[in-house]
């Protein structure tokens, strides 16, 4: 009877202990699979950091975490050391890295609707995903192409098929603003057992954008027809700067793709 009971509590031990180790080996395997990935220790924004923001605010809304070296921005900062007087340039959401450039001096700190109009233009604004938006790191005073893709009817010659066109050039943008709350980072993926996370996975910022650019009456209207015909057409941007190669209108269509 003696040896039962004890056999019986042993195998229970036993069971809590591989419990225990299982559970442990889990939650290190993140730490395994990122220390293979050469981490480099970066601060990231942990709460939302309005633009204008002082240093103070942002020391206490960032924390210095291990990330995959191949996923490190090159400007990203691992210290505040150097950053006093600065505040936030713009607005910064969880999950981000924290950038050099992100920190400025107040005198030098552009807000939304702080860029000058050029005379003769006028403001449209549109919203779309990080992914569209250069990875949601454009500022006020960036210059974009606007790409618009037509699935149908972009040009009499091609009605029935895909189109893609670099519509707009050097578009000047006067305002950036995030989504509200639910705009947090992609988290890290958890990795199991042997598994290495996709760096491409780490930080990711999430949440739509509103894009505010100043453009003639013409571009504006193709924009509002992009952002409004969502089901024959979208909007893609790039970061364009006044000093980019222009090669001339081109149509994406397929075949050309492996041209």
């Amino acid at each position: 009877m003696k040896s039962r009971l004890l056999a019986g509590v042993v195998a229970v031990l036993l069971a809590i202990v591989g419990a225990v180790l299982v559970v442990t080996y889990a939650q290190g395997a993140d730490q395994r699979a990122v220390k293979d990935l050469d981490p480099v220790g970066v601060l990231v924004v942990t709460k939302a950091i309005p633009a204008g923001a002082t240093v103070d605010t942002v020391k206490a809304s960032v924390a210095l975490e291990q990330v995959p070296g191949t996923a490190v921005a090159k400007s990203a900062l691992e210290t505040l050391d150097d950053s006093d007087g600065k505040v936030a340039a713009a607005d910064l959401v969880p999950g981000e890295q924290l950038l050099a450039e992100k920190l400025v001096d107040p005198e030098d700190l552009q807000t939304s609707g702080s860029v000058k109009v050029p005379a003769g233009l006028q403001e449209v604004s549109f919203q779309l995903e990080p992914q569209r938006v250069v990875g949601g790191r454009l500022q006020p005073g960036d210059h974009v192409g606007i790409f618009i893709t037509m699935r149908s009817g972009g040009i009499e010659s091609k009605a029935d098929k895909e189109t893609t066109q670099l519509s707009i050039h050097k578009v000047l943008v006067t305002a950036v603003q995030r989504a509200p709350e639910g705009a947090a980072a992609n988290p890290a993926p958890s990795a199991s057992a042997g598994a290495e996370p996709n760096p491409r996975d780490v930080n990711l910022p999430t949440g739509s954008l509103m894009i505010t650019v100043a453009v003639n009456d013409i571009n504006a209207a193709k924009i509002v027809f992009a952002s409004e015909m969502t089901d024959f057409s979208s909007i893609w941007l790039s970061r364009e700067p006044l000093d980019a190669e222009d090669n001339g209108p081109r149509i994406m269509i397929r075949p050309d793709v492996y041209k």
